[in-house]
């Protein structure tokens, strides 16, 4: 007869026993969000922290041209570096997991953000110095475009199905709020440092600073990261597969060479073109268009945008919400629709009304309904790219089509100079924003639902 006791039950899975999955999610999403906004505090350093203090870079009495290009290429060296670091690290983090591409990543671009804070200018090295921000932009554009590749994924694919559109939006939503936080770290700078003249304490070193903040908030992030966040369940499972049935693909060619998956990235592109076109045409010449054209005081203009940017944060959540109660979908597809229609139409009345000497503040405030409109999307793409791939190529698909759609809007300036050939040039963005509505519209409108999509062995 036998003695051996009976197994005892099961318990039924609890709220206690769903824990540690409950709280790796909440780490991977702060983490995701926090990576997040330190890309774009970095990607902004040269436009708000290093534009003051550019002529430490550059000999005196240049040609405005060749000053206003170079500044224009500190900018630019990091977003030609995000795609290739999409593309990079798409691979790495398939193939040996979102937590250790991300480390590497990170790593990267804290390195590149504090050799930069401590480059010499033209007076020391000449172009030499110039030369080798413009390497580092680019180096540490790479390692930024890995990092998001990496951690957004990584944070979806432990999220709850019913939680996974706030989350995305949230993670997304770290845009604005690292546009806020290099204002709010160099305005003050900008107060208490003279600024302006050649050999003035801004420009000799209290460029540095915003710099050195970049590169420790990376130390944080790294630091946060290795002792906080597993690694994904989602791409362990499919690591399992991959070992158990012997199977090794690249995953960037495996992207490219199935048809359907070739079709569902094409539609992606297209959608995140319409969007970077937004982006592009709403945010990037504003500032200059207010300032310069319309004779605006850089002060408010500065406040105005900073207030624009909180109201944006929470347009992220609110499209992100949508898009977890009505479909990624069907939301993306009546964005672009609003964006052709109400963006273009509140950025006109703005200008108009700036134009013929018009209340400035009813002005901001019709612009922040076209950035709201126009940008809160990214909200629900970020979420709904990530689900349009499987596992074993997520990170890749994901990287690839977020960044490289980022290459033909980024030339706007000159699309805008072409326009200005038959327009007044103060107003060619609009062009542009109708343009990323119809393509945001249509590329949303051919592509498939994804708020079903199991991330877990969606294969």
């Amino acid at each position: 007869m036998d003695r051996t006791p009976p197994a005892p039950p099961v318990p039924p899975a609890t709220a206690a026993s769903r824990t540690p999955a409950a709280k790796q999610a909440k780490r991977a999403t702060h983490a995701a969000f926090f990576g997040f906004g330190v890309d774009y505090f970095d990607i902004y350093l040269p436009v708000v922290a290093l534009a003051p203090a550019i002529h430490y870079f550059q000999p005196k009495g240049i040609p405005d041209s060749v000053e206003t290009t170079l500044f224009y290429l500190t900018f630019a060296a990091t977003l030609l570096g995000r795609p290739v670091g999409s593309i990079v690290f798409g691979g790495i983090s398939d193939r040996i997991g979102r937590r250790n591409a991300t480390l590497i990543a990170v790593a990267g671009f804290t390195v590149a953000t504090f050799l930069m804070a401590a480059l010499p200018g033209y007076a020391q090295w000449g172009y030499g110095g110039i030369v080798c921000l413009l390497l580092l932009r680019f180096v540490g554009g790479i390692f930024m475009g890995g990092e998001y590749t990496s951690a957004n994924p990584l944070a979806l694919e432990s999220c709850p199905p019913a939680k996974r559109g706030i989350v995305g939006a949230y993670i997304a939503g770290a845009y604005p709020i690292g546009y806020i936080a290099i204002s709010v770290v160099t305005l003050p700078l900008l107060s208490f440092l003279p600024g302006g003249s050649a050999g003035s304490a801004y420009q000799t070193w209290g460029w540095r600073l915003p710099f050195l903040v970049g590169g420790l908030l990376g130390v944080v992030f790294f630091v946060f990261f290795y002792r906080s966040v597993d690694e994904s369940a989602a791409w362990q499972a499919e690591a399992a597969r991959k070992e158990s049935a012997a199977e090794k693909k690249a995953p960037l060619r495996e992207l490219l060479r199935d048809r359907a998956i070739r079709r569902r990235l094409a539609q992606a592109l297209l959608l995140m073109t319409g969007l970077w076109f937004g982006v592009q045409s709403i945010i990037s010449p504003v500032s200059g268009l207010l300032i310069t054209y319309l004779k605006q005081d850089p002060g408010a203009v500065t406040t105005a945008l900073l207030l624009s940017n909180v109201a944006l944060f929470l347009g992220y959540l609110t499209f992100g919400h949508l898009g977890q109660k009505y479909g990624r979908r069907r939301v993306l597809i009546c964005s672009g629709i609003a964006t052709l229609l109400v963006s273009v139409a509140s950025f006109l009345a703005m200008l108009m009304l700036l134009s013929n000497g018009g209340s400035f503040v009813l002005a901001m405030v019709l612009y922040t309904v076209g950035l709201v409109v126009a940008i809160s999307p990214f909200g629900v793409a970020t979420v709904y790219l990530i689900e349009a791939f499987p596992t074993k190529i997520r990170a890749s698909g994901y990287g690839v089509a977020y960044s490289v759609s980022l290459l033909i809007p980024s030339f706007y300036s000159f699309y805008m100079l072409g326009l200005s050939s038959f327009m007044p040039y103060v107003y060619t963005p609009l062009v542009l924003i109708a343009l990323g509505g119809v393509l945001t519209a249509v590329g949303a409108k051919i592509g498939a639902e994804t708020d079903r999509t199991e991330l877990v062995g969606s294969d």
